[in-house]
């Protein structure tokens, strides 16, 4: 969606000064290279970042001033003996406290203002708490492994005004928060008023997949799935609106797209399917008009999940197997050996032994080639922990109780345990393969063990398991703790 660019105002800002001492320290590599160096590098002071090859390309180009606390960490850590501004960065007094405005400069609180235009950097409607545990543009707190770049207030302002006005990505995301927070205005209204859509959005909206998905990985999907609705309808405002200039146009097909993704997925974890489907198949759609494989592969890759979930499991095959296709010049081993084991679930559904078996040595094969810099962002999950808990899934399709538990029990073992929602789905997988394994009173602990977590994740997939687990053990309500998980599974309330 190409668009001639806009015409300069003498109110522009001065373009930002490239970080040539970060671009030093970068070297030879590129920075697909680099920014897996900085992932492996998180991953040895146990941070987690979602960086990329065009994080680094914007630290370069020097959009990015200042990083947020936990890149700070990792920088330095990559770099010891370095300060921040060693690396090229400013220090972050210089980019705080921009919100902190006078009456004159700020928004009046009863004037409705349009969405301003990419490069309009107003300050926001009220000052900035940094120690405010609601406040919008600190929602991840100082410690967060996925805080993002919200210390960076010449961006950070535009793309709180600009979705605060309209309901739009950013701040619906941050509403999707643990504490509930609500934000007025109606997502389809804001970008009308705009001639052109740039850089601020685009950004916000890559923000705002990364923030479902964080809160995803820690609470579940059933809580977030209608609040999600609303930046969704939000990006494809945007993307009717036009773009400035080609780049922009391609990250908001491709964050509109991942977007819906996220969305889907939030659908289909709550049971959602027919919902999750629609979500998906617009993001296929997406990924067609733009020519994107990565986004085509991902969508196909959910689509697969979701077939093998709803009863559909040829449909699972064929969809794993379109999104091997379209990854194929993608170079990423890691995304094959994730689609692989799509596969393998959708030859499981068929009792496919066989073709189970051998998709799951590919996956295997291919994930032991290890990350790489072409990994997509999105994958951030997939580790051994997930290789694990997705085999331990199609043993169990295929009625292997015994090796489905072995594999349950190691993802378990090797989950990150701030990632609860996936603890308790592995726990909940190993103990529902224990309990048709024969072993009622191991299965019975695991179950306790995921009750324990019920009070951080909403999950309907979960809760689903669990009243499997619950039925199988009935005959044994008399084995020791067997009595107790069903008691405690009893009193949960019915899902409405």
């Amino acid at each position: 969606m190409a668009s001639s660019p806009m015409t300069s105002s003498s109110q522009s800002p001065r373009p930002p000064r490239p970080n040539l001492a970060f671009r030093r320290l970068r070297g030879q590599r590129s920075p697909g290279e680099f920014a897996a160096a900085v992932r492996r590098a998180a991953r040895e002071i146990d941070e987690r970042v979602s960086c990329d090859a065009r994080y680094i390309g914007r630290v370069e180009a020097g959009e990015i001033r200042c990083p947020n606390y936990a890149y700070e960490r990792v920088f330095l850590h990559m770099f010891p003996g370095r300060t921040l501004a060693d690396l090229g960065f400013v220090p972050r007094s210089a980019v705080r406290g921009r919100g902190a405005r006078t009456a004159e400069s700020a928004l009046s609180p009863h004037t409705t203002s349009p969405l301003p235009a990419p490069h309009e950097t107003n300050g926001a409607h009220e000052p900035h708490d940094p120690h405010h545990p609601l406040d919008p543009h600190d929602l991840h707190g100082p410690h967060d492994p996925h805080e993002t770049d919200d210390q960076n207030h010449e961006e950070s302002d535009v793309r709180r005004r600009a979705f605060m006005s309209g309901g739009t990505a950013t701040v619906a995301a941050a509403s999707l928060g643990p504490w509930g927070l609500a934000f007025g205005g109606t997502a389809e209204a804001a970008p009308r008023s705009v001639r052109r859509v740039g850089e601020a959005e685009a950004g916000a909206l890559e923000e705002a997949v990364r923030k479902i998905r964080l809160l995803d990985d820690r609470h579940g999907a059933d809580g977030l799935y209608r609040r999600a609705a609303a930046p969704l309808r939000a990006a494809y405002a945007l993307l009717d609106v036009g773009a400035t200039r080609q780049t922009t146009a391609e990250r908001l097909h491709a964050g509109a797209g991942e977007l819906a993704i996220s969305v889907g997925w939030l659908a289909h974890d709550s049971g959602r399917f027919d919902d999750a489907r629609s979500h998906y198949a617009e993001a296929l759609a997406t990924a067609r008009v733009a020519g994107d494989p990565a986004l085509e592969a991902h969508a196909f890759c959910n689509t697969s999940f979701l077939a093998r979930d709803a009863g559909r499991p040829r449909e699972a095959v064929r969809a794993a197997q379109a999104a091997q296709y379209a990854a194929r010049s993608l170079g990423s081993a890691r995304l094959l050996s994730l689609l692989a084991l799509r596969e393998a679930g959708g030859w499981a559904g068929l009792a496919d032994r066989t073709g189970c078996e051998q998709a799951l040595t590919r996956a295997q094969a291919l994930y032991g080639r290890g990350p790489c810099g072409a990994d997509p962002e999105w994958m951030s999950f997939y580790g051994d922990a997930e290789l694990a808990g997705l085999e331990a899934q199609c043993w169990s399709t295929l009625g292997d109780w015994q090796r489905a538990a072995h594999q349950a029990r190691r993802a378990t073992r090797l989950q990150d345990p701030h990632f609860t929602r996936n603890l308790a789905l592995y726990t909940a997988e190993l103990a529902d393969d224990l309990a048709r394994a024969g072993h009622p009173d191991e299965a019975a602990a695991a179950g306790l063990r995921v009750l324990d977590l019920l009070d951080e994740v909403q999950s309907s997939r979960v809760q689903t398991m669990l009243a499997g687990t619950a039925r199988v053990l009935l005959p044994h309500r008399r084995t020791s703790g067997v009595s107790d998980f069903l008691a405690r599974h009893g009193a949960l309330p019915r899902p409405t």
